[in-house]
């Protein structure tokens, strides 16, 4: 296996020709700090009386001089080091390394890399140096167990070394582990004497992982006939410690002890240790957190070497964090500002300073799973700026997202601050002086307010040190306020190409705006590579799907409620099941329904019902229904970051629940015609809500069944047009009845044809009454601008006076043809004037009024022209007054009434970023 890289630095493999031996003379004699191979006494522990001793606790750690000394002769002799495109760098992580038989995995890989120099840096054993560090602070709080936990890591170390090695190599290893855990325990006792453990020593014990492992390792590669060295890199690594917990590489220290390491070990294969150096007065110390990964880009400068390889246990660098994003992708590259603004938000990258030191050099990183090594991974280097590659766009403008959590934003305002030069440096100087990490800064033109984002843990110490010095400011009112927002988090949209791109933040803010997301602050640098927005804590990973599904076209997902799987609701349901795939496929829409309830039993799922077996589900696993569980259970699901619950009741209950939905971010569709036709103010009141966000309600059922009427109705309105009348047949019911009496049939014989067929309500008085009728043209008439009550419409009823109180449906069949003659009455003077009777709603716009009654038509109007149970409305407006709008079709059934629903269900999704 070669591992190469199609971006290669336009370096050749040469001798260094600037060490010059003769100028450093004697100054390299004394740098070279411990080693396991070439050891000697590292520490003198010197106290007269421990109780004496303890308060002072000066011990002290130097790096010794090696028993092989070099000599200026000598090094002539040996081999300079050669650099550039022949080696590559490797670095492999404690999980890389975490077992014996990973051990030998990564000697595989390394044996077949197929460079031609090869230097290969690997971490300690997974958990160990968590394991060293608890060692420290067990000794250091005088807790015995410390012996014990150090027993623990000898064993680790021996069990690994009886799996992988044997004979000489084996008996070798053991040895140099026995002679560091005797070390280790003097220094740990000693620790435990002073009650204190000093940065060096901490750093001394942390990293004998490191040493152990690339021991093994060695030993390993050895084994597979492969000559190899093993590099323990506190002889060539100098680095100066900062004030930040960091440190900063001497690169001209660490080459010239580089060339110096190498001319005494020539090798072609080079196991080194990560994590740990030296500074500058040959303390050992470490590189902290990540150190390895610096280590390895620290080493691929050093070289000039064609890549550095980081193997891990992912595939490399994806879109979003897979774990709260399920349609994250792979990266296939980075460029190295897209890699460091990723990383500084919490991705899991690299750390920002290991990609420094290779972007001088322009040498590729590259992300690979050790697990996985068909997947290509991720190449972090030089942006080409090449958009578009065979005429299609590489990636999106946005590479990746990313997150960090707890964070609380402090906010200083007031008219004080305006325009006085040094009140930004005075807060910041604060903040410093208490060691809190800003995180983020945002500042209003205004010069009225600075809110920047803290770690919440700090947030406490800040708005305390804030207080204090501005306490004069605050009681003299040039500020006014010093505010904390605790419980937010930072999401951070990251690419080269957002720069100078026209919508990119106009993409992100609404993709944010339609899952209901508030932004509580935002900061963009001038460089364009990051956008940056502060949320509520409990929103980041709705947010984070919201913004992700919008720039990478992944499925807009929308968690689904079904509230009354009744006819309607259950033939919802089946049209769900057949569609689901389809719209998955080609539409790249993934509606989950997660939970289904009726007015008794209720089905929650954490990932989706089974549709194809919802009704045994319901029944077999359903719970007692709890309206408020069910909405905050389907809610809850934080991955699908858009909710919507569908009614298909005709309760009014039901309806009253539209406007908190509405307020909490769920979007609703019904066919429920009460919340539209309920009380006015009730009705204002939800309407202004739905506008002034972007909280969707859909309603297109509640009048046409599966037909536009609702949709035709706003078209009219919004561009322009002006309604003067709406009339029609809006009962299916009653136009199937109308249609069908006629001749000498008799009009309960043609209801009870209606029942059987199930085209009326249970009890067919609920139609004959004419109030679903009247319902229908209330919503036209408020949807047309006037502002009526249900009760200002007047209803000819269909139910003969004496029937209204008849006990039941039964009852009222029975009694009914006792006034078959009045029907049959109107319907012969209709006939003798060549007319029909047909049950209309009108909408009178001009007059601001509506009426439902039966009314007469000829035998040419479209009206009269109707069959079976079909609708039919006429929109007469200014654009259409000689010939009306009209809108003809099935207006009944559940077919028809779950294919409507179904349809502002997607139009729902088209909205929250769907293809149309």
């Amino acid at each position: 296996m070669a591992f190469s890289s199609p971006i290669s630095p336009s370096y050749s493999c040469h001798l260094s020709s600037d060490f010059n031996l003769k100028a450093k003379g004697n100054k390299l004699n004394k740098i070279y700090p411990f080693s396991l191979l070439q050891r000697s006494p590292f520490l003198k522990v010197d106290f007269s009386s421990q109780w004496e001793r303890r308060e002072s606790s000066k011990f002290s750690i130097s790096a010794p001089v090696t028993s092989k000394e070099y000599s200026l002769d000598g090094a002539l002799e040996n081999t300079q080091l050669p650099k550039g495109d022949c080696w590559s760098v490797h670095k492999f992580g404690g999980t890389c390394v975490g077992t014996s038989e990973r051990i030998e995995n990564v000697a595989e890989i390394i044996t077949a890399d197929q460079s031609e120099r090869k230097l290969v840096v690997v971490s300690a054993m997974s958990k160990v140096t968590d394991m060293m560090y608890d060692l420290i602070y067990k000794a250091q709080s005088r807790d015995d167990l410390y012996l014990v936990a150090l027993d623990a890591v000898r064993e680790k170390h021996k069990l690994a070394a009886v799996d992988l090695l044997d004979g000489d190599d084996l008996a070798s290893f053991l040895s140099k582990l026995q002679d560091d855990i005797s070390n280790l325990k003097s220094m740990l006792r000693a620790i435990y004497i002073a009650g204190h453990a000093t940065e060096s020593f901490s750093d001394f014990v942390a990293g004998h992982g490191e040493l152990w492992s690339a021991q093994l390792l060695s030993s390993a590669v050895r084994k597979n006939g492969v000559e190899c060295k093993w590099m323990d890199t506190r002889e060539v690594l100098v680095v100066n410690p900062t004030g930040s917990n960091q440190v900063d590489p001497d690169y001209l220290k660490s080459e010239e002890r580089l060339e110096k390491w190498y001319s005494n070990n020539p090798s072609k294969t080079i196991i080194a240790t990560g994590f740990i150096a030296t500074t500058a007065q040959n303390i050992p110390t470490t590189l902290k957190r990540d150190g390895s990964d610096f280590s390895a880009a620290i080493m691929g400068a050093l070289l000039k070497a064609r890549q550095v390889t980081i193997w891990t246990d992912v595939d490399g660098v994806y879109s979003a964090d897979p774990r709260k994003v399920s349609e994250a992708v792979i990266l296939k590259t980075l460029s190295y500002q897209e890699a460091w603004e990723m990383s500084y938000f919490g991705a899991n990258v690299l750390h920002p300073r290991t990609i420094v030191p290779v972007m001088q050099y322009d040498i590729p990183i590259v992300i690979k799973n050790i697990f996985n090594l068909s997947a290509p991974g991720t190449m972090i280097c030089r942006s080409s700026g090449n958009e578009y590659e065979d005429g299609q766009k590489l990636e999106s403008l946005v590479k990746g997202f990313a997150t960090i959590d707890n964070v609380a934003l402090v906010n200083v305002e007031g008219t004080g601050m305006a325009g006085v030069p040094g009140t930004a440096s005075a807060i910041f100087s604060a903040v410093k002086d208490v060691g809190a990490n800003v995180v983020m800064i945002s500042q209003a033109s205004s010069e009225h307010s600075v809110c920047f984002a803290v770690p919440e843990k700090e947030v406490k110490a800040v708005a305390d040190i804030l207080e204090s010095r501005f306490g004069q400011a605050l009681s003299a009112g040039r500020l006014s306020q010093i505010a904390i927002i605790p419980n937010c988090s930072i999401l951070a949209a990251v690419g080269q190409r957002m720069a100078s791109t026209p919508g990119v933040s106009a993409t992100l803010f609404t993709a944010l705006a339609k899952a209901n997301i508030n932004i509580r602050a935002i900061a963009q640098g001038c460089t364009e590579y990051n956008i940056t927005v502060v949320v509520k804590r409990e929103d980041c990973v709705r947010a984070l799907r919201a913004v992700h599904s919008k720039f990478y076209l992944s499925r807009t997902i929308l968690a689904v409620g079904i509230v009354g799987p009744g006819l309607i609701g259950g033939t919802l349901l089946d049209q769900l099941k057949d569609q689901t795939a389809v719209l998955k496929e080609k539409f790249n829409i993934d509606l989950r329904v997660m939970g289904i309830t009726g007015s008794r039993t209720m089905l929650l799922s954490e990932s989706g019902i089974d549709l194809s077996r919802w009704r045994e589900l319901l029944s077999l696993k359903g719970e007692m229904a709890d309206m408020n569980k069910f909405v905050h259970h389907v809610r809850g699901n934080h991955f699908i970051p858009n909710t919507v619950m569908v009614d298909c009741t005709a309760e009014s209950d039901i309806a009253s629940h539209y406007y908190g939905w509405l307020h909490r971010g769920i979007h609703v569709v019904t066919p429920n015609k009460k919340a539209n036709s309920g009380p006015l103010d009730q009705y204002l009141k939800l309407r202004a809500l739905q506008r002034q966000s972007y909280t969707h309600y859909f309603y297109e059922a509640t009048v046409g069944a599966g037909l536009p009427i609702i949709s035709t109705l706003r078209g009219l309105l919004e561009t322009g047009d002006k309604i003067l009348r709406i009339e029609g047949i809006f009962s299916g019911t009653l136009s199937y009845i109308f249609n069908n009496f006629t001749g000498s049939r008799a009009f309960s014989q043609v209801v009870e044809e209606a029942k059987e067929a199930g085209y009326t309500e249970p009890d067919p008085r609920d139609d004959l009454s004419g109030t679903d009728v009247a319902r229908k043209v209330i919503i036209l008439a408020r949807e047309s601008g006037l502002k009526l009550e249900l009760s200002d419409i007047p209803v000819q009823s269909l139910v003969p006076e004496p029937l209204k109180a008849s006990a039941s449906p039964e009852e009222f069949m029975q009694q009914l043809p006792q006034f078959d003659q009045e029907m049959a009455t109107q319907r012969q003077v209709a006939e003798d004037a060549g007319e029909v009777l047909r049950y209309v709603g009108v909408v009178d716009v001009v007059n601001g009024r509506g009426t439902v009654k039966l009314r007469r038509y000829i035998k040419e109007h479209p009206f009269a022209q109707l069959s079976g149970s079909d609708n039919i409305i006429a929109f007469t407006t200014e654009r259409y007054a000689k010939q009306p709008l009209i809108v003809r079709g099935p207006g009944a059934g559940a077919e028809v009434t779950a294919g409507g629903v179904f349809c502002d269900i997607l139009r729902l999704a088209s909205y929250l970023g769907a293809p149309s």
